[in-house]
């Protein structure tokens, strides 16, 4: 019994690192093509230690919404959750929120789980650039604010 106990040991109540390059805002400033495209989304991520935060702001030409939520075309999603880089791929797992990243349970757009993959192309101080591995759409993201990893307590 001691023997099953000692090689047990508490993972420490405290936020992980999470990767050294990410930390910080980084926005997708444009989509190439979008003009042609019938949607599109951008994306503004921010990676705080092993956390992230991402704002979705989707432009639509084609209604699929009732209208009350369709709001002419663009809205906006958000979601928050853990990160993990594995090789060249990044993992985002969490879910989708409030404006003010609190829990959302019901609404116009997507709630519930937010899942997504993406294969990190090319990462530089300021550049990043990943591939959706639903859809394959490409995002360029550019560093618009550095961060310093301070873990917290959880």
């Amino acid at each position: 019994m001691l023997l099953l106990l000692s090689a047990c040991t508490r993972l420490p109540n405290v936020q992980g690192n999470g990767e050294a390059v990410l930390q910080g805002i980084w926005n997708q400033d444009s989509v190439a093509n979008s003009e042609q495209l019938l949607n599109y989304t951008q994306h503004k991520f921010k990676f705080s230690c092993d956390s992230f935060y991402v704002d979705l702001t989707t432009h639509s030409k084609v209604n699929y919404y009732e209208e009350a939520c369709f709001n002419k075309g663009v809205w906006k999603e958000y979601a928050k959750g853990t990160y993990k880089v594995s090789g060249d791929t990044l993992f985002l797992t969490g879910t989708f929120t409030k404006a003010n990243y609190k829990q959302k349970v019901s609404g116009c757009y997507r709630s519930g789980r937010y899942i997504s993959n993406f294969k990190i192309r090319a990462m530089s101080s300021g550049k990043l650039t990943i591939e959706s591995l639903n859809d394959q759409k490409e995002c360029i993201l550019i560093l618009k604010e550095k961060i310093n990893c301070v873990p917290k307590e959880l």
